[in-house]
């Protein structure tokens, strides 16, 4: 499976990439922030503890589009979603090691208990998330 992470600007090769895995694991960044620019080395060697899954890194201005629905007020914003659940969305301290640990144990609950079983964590306290939001569902969804 290809290792390469996949920038923001291409996302049809996104979209490809998430019809081979059910994991879409998402930084929501923005090309003015620092913090953004210094993570994005660490959160691509992520993904090669990672290789069954889809990583992206989106600019949330560039693709306003596909997060509209978001209320992203710092970063980086880190989403984790399983086939088209959301089952994390919130501001993480730049730190892969923390991302690596939680996609784990959400590997383990989803083997343990299943996806229909799953609670999903959102950090947007004031503007709640409907229930069927999904970046997957908005990236399949562009046109080619």
């Amino acid at each position: 499976m290809n290792t390469q992470i996949y920038p923001s600007t291409d996302l049809l090769v996104i979209q490809r990439k998430i019809q081979e895995t059910p994991w879409l694991i998402a930084c929501l960044c923005a090309a003015w922030c620092g913090t953004c620019k210094s993570y994005q080395d660490d959160f691509e060697q992520l993904q090669t503890a990672h290789q069954d899954k889809c990583f992206a890194w989106i600019d949330i201005e560039d693709h306003a589009d596909l997060v509209d629905d978001l209320d992203i007020e710092n970063f980086p914003t880190i989403l984790i979603e399983y086939q088209n659940k959301v089952l994390f969305l919130g501001t993480m301290l730049p730190d892969t090691s923390l991302v690596h640990r939680l996609i784990q144990s959400y590997e383990s609950d989803l083997q343990r208990i299943g996806i229909k079983q799953m609670t999903r964590t959102i950090q947007n306290s004031d503007y709640p998330l409907a229930t069927d939001w999904s970046l997957r569902k908005a990236i399949e969804n562009i046109t080619k």
